[in-house]
């Protein structure tokens, strides 16, 4: 397609970590590679340059003028689109704020703008959900509906998010993985020796942010049903770990590991140290995660949570399983069924990869947003 300029609005994005941003890096990555020219206008955190120049694509950080429930409140976002003076804006949310000033400036300019809607809003406070309401009844609806094109990842999730209800003209596109960085070939014994693990323990792999909603209470009180021979590694840190390691001490003393935030150049390795990914969602908020589909590109089957958006990621007895939400008995014996069978685990691996490089390679899903963009763009307002 012709190339346009491109302006990429996210809430935050490196060094801060979530799937957003994941998302975020790695489609700028790759529109940037294809000759458009992208600019990615993102909320400034302490210690974070201004402009930085990543990958082919320009970072642009805006001052947050507060921040409330984790929500930067960004303003400044409409200067910095001036400043890239963009053909399509492409948003992302949540957290929501900085969608809406990005939908502000396109309705102000008539640029065409489209809208990820990467998962619901929750707010885990007394009165959180008046507030999560309010919002998707105001700014939240008047974002949904200047969308010239609205996007969701998957289509279980735009079926049943009251957010887009309002909207018949959906476009259903995934997250995408870089599958050339997550191989099932590589190095992964450093990972074993740093974090003692021995030889011939299984390892049940989770990688997040240590948040209320990514169940990683489920997936240490998990232990008791996996066994002596299974290891549950935790990749990732946030404001719940000394709360977590503490209750890890008390069900599973010596098998569960927390290697806190690692370098993104070694995550690959963590991957193919595990024998299982899990995903152990508790909430809406996680509507697709891509710490799967980086499980299943190494070559690994993946657990999730039997709740909308993630069941589509896998293949159900295929490449992975489901286990109930909020249950770590069923979660412990679903860890359980694949640590204990080589050759189902080796087989759901191998079906695993073949479903990413079908379905949620970094070029499969860059073709739909651009087609997404053409028609924006030579539709505009």
């Amino acid at each position: 397609m012709e190339q346009l300029r491109i302006a990429q609005v996210a809430p935050y994005l490196h060094p801060h970590v979530g799937g957003v941003e994941s998302h975020v890096e790695t489609l700028s990555a790759e529109l940037a590679r294809r000759g458009h020219e992208v600019t990615v206008v993102t909320s400034r955190l302490p210690g974070t340059a201004t402009t930085e120049r990543r990958d082919g694509y320009t970072i642009n950080r805006v001052k947050q003028r507060v921040n409330l429930f984790t929500t930067p409140v960004t303003p400044s976002v409409g200067h910095a689109l001036d400043v890239a003076r963009p053909d399509v804006v492409h948003a992302h949310s949540p957290p929501p704020l900085t969608s809406h000033f990005a939908s502000r400036w396109t309705r102000r300019t008539g640029t065409p703008f489209v809208l990820t809607y990467h998962c619901d809003l929750e707010i885990p406070i007394l009165g959180g959900q008046s507030i999560v309401e309010l919002y998707r009844r105001t700014l939240g609806k008047r974002t949904v509906l200047a969308a010239d094109a609205l996007i969701a990842t998957t289509r279980t999730y735009a079926q049943t998010s009251r957010a887009l209800w309002r909207r018949d003209d959906v476009h259903v596109i995934p997250n995408a993985v870089d599958a050339s960085r997550f191989t099932p070939e590589g190095p992964s014994s450093f990972v074993r020796e740093r974090h003692l693990i021995p030889p011939r323990s299984h390892v049940a792999l989770f990688v997040g942010r240590l948040a209320h909603h990514k169940g990683v209470e489920e997936f240490i009180r998990a232990a008791r049903w996996t066994g002596d021979d299974v290891t549950h590694l935790i990749v990732g840190d946030g404001p719940r770990r000394e709360a977590l390691e503490a209750l890890a001490r008390e069900v599973a003393p010596g098998r569960i590991v927390f290697a806190g935030r690692v370098e993104p150049g070694e995550l690959p390795a963590y991957y193919r140290c595990a024998t299982v990914g899990v995903l152990p969602s508790t909430s809406r908020l996680e509507a697709f995660g891509i710490a799967a589909l980086e499980c299943m590109a190494s070559g690994r089957p993946v657990i999730v949570s039997d709740m909308p958006g993630v069941t589509e990621v896998i293949e159900p007895d295929v490449t992975g399983l489901l286990a109930e939400p909020l249950d770590p008995e069923d979660l412990g014996k679903q860890i359980a069924r694949v640590t204990s069978d080589e050759e189902l685990a080796a087989s759901m691996g191998k079906a695993a990869r073949a479903r990413v490089l079908e379905r949620f390679t970094l070029a499969r899903v860059a073709d739909q947003v651009e087609r997404v963009y053409g028609g924006r763009y030579r539709g505009a307002r």
